[in-house]
């Protein structure tokens, strides 16, 4: 698994759905010098752990839009897929009423870019190809800096749900590091006092 922290969030543009919209061409680097991204993985749609994760960022989408945070999915699914699930009601299985668009990663080169591919093709040796695992992506969470630089990563498997106070909690900290240069111990909580970074080098920790 590839660490990406402290190096460019890999760029692409691919198709993305909002809302009931269709997007041909979305990158993240529409967000460069304005907002920061958390951008997250998911399986597959019209699953079971899926939904409960995409409806709790929606719950908490004004808790990211104070910090300045843009909110991004992420499946192998295709754009139709994602569609429709924006359509279908929440007490039947969907999704409708997320706001935050949803990128439909249906080449698995996004995935495989983050690392977060679980399968992988292979050649036997007659050179016939094949699949070991399966072809969608691990419950992946980057946090990228207005800068496009990774700051933060987590890679859970598919039954591991994530945790939303976590990825706030993370924000919080590098927002408070990024302001007042003092770095944020273990369980560090907003409103916690910090500490001062004065060991040589720790400003490096978040260089670009």
């Amino acid at each position: 698994m590839s660490v990406l922290v402290g190096k460019p969030a890999p760029s692409f543009s691919s198709k993305a759905v909002q809302g009931e919209n269709i997007i041909e061409n979305f990158s993240l680097d529409q967000y460069i010098g304005d907002k920061y991204v958390v951008l997250f993985f998911y399986p597959k749609d019209f699953t079971f752990v899926c939904p409960t994760e995409l409806h709790r960022f929606q719950e908490e989408i004004e808790e990211f839009k104070k910090r300045g945070v843009q909110v991004v999915g992420c499946s192998t699914d295709t754009e139709f897929s994602h569609w429709a699930w924006l359509q279908t009601p929440k007490n039947k299985g969907g999704i409708h009423g997320v706001s935050y668009p949803i990128i439909a990663d249906t080449n698995k080169t996004i995935s495989n870019d983050y690392d977060v591919l679980a399968g992988e093709y292979v050649h036997d040796d007659d050179g016939n190809l094949s699949v070991e695992g399966e072809m969608v992506a691990y419950r992946g969470l980057f946090l990228i800096d207005k800068e496009g630089i990774v700051q933060h990563q987590i890679v859970n498997n598919m039954p591991l749900g994530r945790s939303i106070k976590e990825c706030i909690r993370v924000i919080d900290a590098l927002q408070h590091f990024e302001a007042h240069g003092e770095v944020c111990p273990m369980d560090w909580q907003k409103g916690d006092d910090a500490m001062a970074a004065t060991h040589e080098g720790v400003s490096g920790y978040l260089s670009k």
